[in-house]
Protein backbone atom coordinates (compact mmCIF):
# COMPACT_ATOMS: atom_id res chain seq x y z
CA UNK A 1 0.00 0.00 0.00
CA UNK A 2 1.33 3.68 -1.16
CA UNK A 3 1.68 6.50 1.48
CA UNK A 4 -0.98 8.96 1.77
CA UNK A 5 0.83 12.30 0.47
CA UNK A 6 -0.50 14.71 3.12
CA UNK A 7 0.81 12.51 5.96
CA UNK A 8 4.48 12.21 3.98
CA UNK A 9 4.23 16.52 3.51
CA UNK A 10 3.43 16.37 6.96
CA UNK A 11 6.28 14.44 8.60
CA UNK A 12 8.91 15.66 6.25
CA UNK A 13 8.22 19.55 7.49
CA UNK A 14 7.90 18.23 11.58
CA UNK A 15 10.17 20.25 13.72
CA UNK A 16 11.58 21.91 10.73
CA UNK A 17 12.87 25.00 12.27
CA UNK A 18 14.56 27.16 9.88
CA UNK A 19 14.19 24.70 7.10
CA UNK A 20 13.39 27.16 3.65
CA UNK A 21 10.29 25.38 1.18
CA UNK A 22 9.52 25.99 -2.38
CA UNK A 23 6.35 24.11 -3.06
CA UNK A 24 5.80 23.64 -6.31
CA UNK A 25 2.36 24.66 -8.21
CA UNK A 26 -0.78 22.53 -7.46
CA UNK A 27 -1.12 19.50 -5.19
CA UNK A 28 2.02 20.14 -3.18
CA UNK A 29 0.89 23.82 -2.70
CA UNK A 30 -1.89 22.76 -0.80
CA UNK A 31 -0.13 19.80 1.07
CA UNK A 32 2.34 21.92 2.66
CA UNK A 33 0.14 24.63 3.68
CA UNK A 34 -2.55 21.53 5.17
CA UNK A 35 1.11 20.73 6.82
CA UNK A 36 0.99 24.33 8.75
CA UNK A 37 1.28 27.24 6.54
CA UNK A 38 4.72 28.93 7.20
CA UNK A 39 6.28 32.27 6.40
CA UNK A 40 9.46 30.27 5.26
CA UNK A 41 7.66 28.29 2.95
CA UNK A 42 6.99 29.89 -1.23
CA UNK A 43 3.94 28.04 -2.38
CA UNK A 44 4.31 28.47 -6.13
CA UNK A 45 0.52 29.47 -7.66
CA UNK A 46 1.77 29.47 -11.33
CA UNK A 47 5.69 29.18 -13.07
CA UNK A 48 4.86 25.52 -13.65
CA UNK A 49 7.96 23.03 -13.90
CA UNK A 50 10.24 25.82 -12.32
CA UNK A 51 9.88 24.98 -8.62
CA UNK A 52 13.23 23.37 -8.70
CA UNK A 53 14.87 26.05 -10.29
CA UNK A 54 13.30 28.07 -7.62
CA UNK A 55 14.98 26.17 -5.07
CA UNK A 56 18.10 26.24 -6.77
CA UNK A 57 18.53 30.26 -6.58
CA UNK A 58 17.14 30.80 -3.41
CA UNK A 59 20.18 27.21 -1.98
CA UNK A 60 22.90 29.49 -3.98
CA UNK A 61 21.51 32.66 -2.40
CA UNK A 62 21.65 31.15 0.91
CA UNK A 63 24.60 28.42 1.29
CA UNK A 64 24.19 28.42 4.99
CA UNK A 65 20.75 27.66 4.83
CA UNK A 66 18.78 24.27 4.20
CA UNK A 67 16.42 24.29 1.22
CA UNK A 68 13.57 21.85 0.29
CA UNK A 69 11.62 21.74 -3.01
CA UNK A 70 8.74 19.83 -2.47
CA UNK A 71 6.72 19.47 -6.23
CA UNK A 72 4.66 17.23 -8.25
CA UNK A 73 5.87 14.63 -10.81
CA UNK A 74 3.92 16.14 -13.49
CA UNK A 75 5.74 20.15 -12.21
CA UNK A 76 9.14 17.65 -12.41
CA UNK A 77 8.30 16.45 -15.74
CA UNK A 78 7.77 20.27 -17.04
CA UNK A 79 10.98 21.19 -15.94
CA UNK A 80 12.82 18.32 -15.90
CA UNK A 81 15.80 19.76 -17.43
CA UNK A 82 16.56 21.70 -14.17
CA UNK A 83 17.65 18.32 -12.55
CA UNK A 84 20.89 18.80 -15.16
CA UNK A 85 21.44 22.13 -14.22
CA UNK A 86 21.00 21.26 -10.18
CA UNK A 87 23.78 18.64 -10.86
CA UNK A 88 26.24 20.73 -12.84
CA UNK A 89 26.10 23.58 -9.81
CA UNK A 90 26.21 21.06 -7.29
CA UNK A 91 24.28 22.90 -4.29
CA UNK A 92 25.23 21.10 -1.04
CA UNK A 93 22.00 22.62 0.70
CA UNK A 94 19.44 21.38 -1.52
CA UNK A 95 16.94 18.63 -1.47
CA UNK A 96 14.20 18.02 -4.14
CA UNK A 97 11.57 15.73 -2.96
CA UNK A 98 8.39 14.64 -5.74
CA UNK A 99 5.23 13.60 -4.57
CA UNK A 100 4.41 11.10 -7.28
CA UNK A 101 0.82 10.48 -7.13
CA UNK A 102 2.29 9.16 -11.56
CA UNK A 103 -1.21 11.46 -12.03
CA UNK A 104 -2.12 15.27 -13.23
CA UNK A 105 -3.63 16.41 -10.34
CA UNK A 106 -4.98 19.59 -10.77
CA UNK A 107 -6.31 18.70 -14.53
CA UNK A 108 -8.27 15.32 -13.91
CA UNK A 109 -5.82 12.56 -12.58
CA UNK A 110 -4.66 11.59 -16.20
CA UNK A 111 -1.67 9.61 -16.02
CA UNK A 112 1.70 11.39 -16.00
CA UNK A 113 4.51 9.52 -17.73
CA UNK A 114 5.87 8.20 -14.20
CA UNK A 115 3.07 5.80 -14.66
CA UNK A 116 4.21 4.41 -17.82
CA UNK A 117 7.79 3.77 -16.13
CA UNK A 118 9.62 7.27 -16.07
CA UNK A 119 11.83 6.79 -13.28
CA UNK A 120 12.32 10.14 -11.84
CA UNK A 121 15.61 9.12 -9.33
CA UNK A 122 16.81 7.63 -12.22
CA UNK A 123 17.27 10.70 -14.23
CA UNK A 124 18.73 12.88 -10.96
CA UNK A 125 21.29 10.03 -10.45
CA UNK A 126 22.15 10.41 -14.14
CA UNK A 127 22.04 14.62 -13.80
CA UNK A 128 25.14 14.31 -10.93
CA UNK A 129 22.67 14.30 -8.03
CA UNK A 130 24.54 13.31 -5.31
CA UNK A 131 21.88 11.15 -3.79
CA UNK A 132 18.99 10.10 -5.98
CA UNK A 133 16.34 7.55 -4.50
CA UNK A 134 12.82 6.03 -4.95
CA UNK A 135 10.85 5.65 -1.83
CA UNK A 136 7.69 3.95 -1.31
CA UNK A 137 7.61 3.22 2.64
CA UNK A 138 10.18 4.20 5.46
CA UNK A 139 10.21 8.25 5.77
CA UNK A 140 13.28 8.04 8.35
CA UNK A 141 16.19 8.25 5.27
CA UNK A 142 13.98 10.64 3.56
CA UNK A 143 14.41 12.94 6.58
CA UNK A 144 17.88 12.37 6.71
CA UNK A 145 18.24 13.39 3.00
CA UNK A 146 16.58 16.72 3.77
CA UNK A 147 18.21 17.88 7.00
CA UNK A 148 21.60 16.50 7.31
CA UNK A 149 22.53 14.82 4.12
CA UNK A 150 25.44 16.61 1.79
CA UNK A 151 23.83 17.08 -1.13
CA UNK A 152 22.23 18.00 -4.11
CA UNK A 153 19.48 15.58 -3.01
CA UNK A 154 16.64 13.51 -5.03
CA UNK A 155 13.66 11.67 -3.86
CA UNK A 156 10.66 10.38 -5.34
CA UNK A 157 7.89 9.37 -2.84
CA UNK A 158 5.57 7.09 -4.90
CA UNK A 159 2.09 7.89 -3.06
CA UNK A 160 -1.39 7.03 -3.70
CA UNK A 161 -3.63 8.84 -6.26
CA UNK A 162 -6.32 10.09 -3.61
CA UNK A 163 -7.80 13.46 -4.60
CA UNK A 164 -8.19 15.72 -1.61
CA UNK A 165 -9.77 19.05 -0.12
CA UNK A 166 -8.02 21.83 -1.49
CA UNK A 167 -5.72 23.63 1.51
CA UNK A 168 -4.89 27.12 -0.02
CA UNK A 169 -2.19 29.12 0.82
CA UNK A 170 -2.69 32.70 0.52
CA UNK A 171 -4.05 34.26 -2.61
CA UNK A 172 -1.41 37.45 -2.80
CA UNK A 173 1.37 36.64 -4.65
CA UNK A 174 2.96 40.18 -3.35
CA UNK A 175 2.14 38.95 0.22
CA UNK A 176 3.92 35.51 -0.06
CA UNK A 177 7.02 36.84 -1.56
CA UNK A 178 6.72 40.28 1.55
CA UNK A 179 6.60 37.73 4.31
CA UNK A 180 9.42 34.86 3.27
CA UNK A 181 11.85 37.86 2.78
CA UNK A 182 10.95 39.40 6.34
CA UNK A 183 11.50 35.35 7.64
CA UNK A 184 13.98 35.00 5.78
CA UNK A 185 16.34 38.25 6.04
CA UNK A 186 14.71 39.79 9.34
CA UNK A 187 15.25 43.36 9.45
CA UNK A 188 17.18 43.59 6.57
CA UNK A 189 14.45 42.40 4.79
CA UNK A 190 13.00 46.47 3.49
CA UNK A 191 9.94 46.59 1.37
CA UNK A 192 11.16 47.02 -2.25
CA UNK A 193 7.89 49.04 -3.05
CA UNK A 194 4.82 50.36 -1.11
CA UNK A 195 3.28 47.01 -2.62
CA UNK A 196 5.44 44.69 -0.55
CA UNK A 197 4.07 45.97 2.94
CA UNK A 198 2.79 43.38 4.51
CA UNK A 199 -1.61 44.46 5.29
CA UNK A 200 -0.93 44.37 9.48
CA UNK A 201 1.65 47.16 8.88
CA UNK A 202 -0.63 49.09 6.22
Amino acid sequence: MRQRRREVVKELLRERGELLVIAGLGSTAWDITAAGDSPLSFPLWGAMGQAAMMGLGLAAAQPERRVLVITGDGEMLMGIGSLATIGVQQPANLTVVVIDNERYGETGMQRTHTAEGVDLARIAAACKFKHAVTITAELGPLRELVYRTPGPNFAAVKVADEKLPLVLPPHDGVLLKARFRRALLGPKAEPETSADVLPEER
